[in-house]
């Protein structure tokens, strides 16, 4: 059977979301692999609007398993609160059907105000972030100073981590006139959200090995677009993670033969958020309105183009 990947082929808000969710129907395993709290699905079910930014989409099918890789930077705080917020609308979301990758980074509440006073220190030559944290959240993990989730499980190993960030932080924040942070504080914090996350965290390379063996259906779900892709976008506008379908693998702990097939989702017309060049904008009541239809994500039904093109692969279940 073919695991699916889904990528949006341009800036974002292709509509991936409605085909994720499409396919999500007849997938055994939903899984996200990279990005942050800074991407959105809207999904509509039986007239239920459901908003999801770290859920993988598969997390409203009953019966299907959503894991959230290694390659995305989580916020645990926002992921707990989608989690209630979903709850409350009557999905279940347990330990046996989410899953955490215990090496995935975490975003700390420094890494969104770090990101939002870099973004105003840079007046107009801002790159148009979310303000959210996810750029900073990626460059501690290439530094080798990032939190994951597993480490959550280890106080001491927390204050030692938390030291070494604020090393670096605090630096930054002298120079740009900010106030130093507090190690105990955030220490403090991470204990106290630790006992509420863990029992989600766990070692997802090896589920998604064993799901592979079994012959079962995994569907890979991206964020953003490959315009938007920290190596193959248009830099240096652009998000802080890989976004083109091959990072599916890497991560979430595959290998490349785990993809049988990539699915590139694009509209009719072209719209992206954040600033940075962009080659024919519209300026007027047409484009006022393609902005408004991106802020609330929801691209029109151009959006669903080529999704035929998988109905041989998965056209029912077994």
């Amino acid at each position: 059977m073919a695991n699916v990947v889904v990528v949006g082929s341009q800036w974002g808000d292709e509509g991936k979301g409605k085909i994720v969710d499409w396919l999500s129907e007849r997938a055994d395993v939903v899984v996200r692999f990279q990005g942050g709290h800074n991407a959105g699905h809207t999904l509509v079910i039986d007239g239920v609007t459901f908003k999801l930014h770290m859920l993988p989409s598969g997390i409203v099918r009953e019966g299907t398993l959503s894991i959230i890789g290694n390659g995305v930077v989580l916020d645990p705080w926002n992921l707990l609160n989608e989690i209630a917020n979903l709850r409350e609308q009557g999905v279940t979301i347990t330990p046996d059907n989410l899953k955490v990758a215990e090496n995935a980074p975490l975003i700390l509440p420094l890494h969104a105000n770090l990101d939002q006073a870099r973004e105003a220190a840079l007046g107009n030559a801002k790159i148009g972030t979310t303000g959210r944290g996810i750029g900073p959240a990626y460059e501690d993990k290439v530094a080798r100073r990032a939190i994951r989730a597993g480490d959550l499980s280890d106080e001491d190993l927390i204050k030692s981590k938390v030291d070494k960030m604020l090393f670096h932080h605090n630096a930054l924040l002298r120079g740009l006139d900010q106030t130093e942070l507090d190690g105990g504080e955030i220490v403090a914090s991470l204990m106290e959200i630790a006992p509420k996350l863990l029992p989600y965290v766990d070692t997802t390379w090896k589920i998604l090995d064993e799901v592979k063996k079994a012959g079962k259906r995994i569907l890979f779900e991206g964020a953003q677009g490959t315009m938007l892709d920290i190596d193959h976008g248009t830099y240096p506008f652009v998000t802080s993670s890989n976004v083109v379908a091959s990072q599916a693998a890497a991560g979430s702990g595959m290998g490349a033969n785990a993809i049988d097939y990539v699915l590139g989702i694009t509209k009719a017309y072209t719209t992206r958020v954040g600033a940075g060049p962009f080659p024919t904008e519209l300026f007027d009541d047409v484009g006022r309105a393609s902005a408004n239809a991106v802020t609330n994500l929801a691209p029109p039904p151009a959006a669903r183009v080529a999704v035929v093109i998988l109905m041989p692969y998965w056209c029912a279940k077994p």
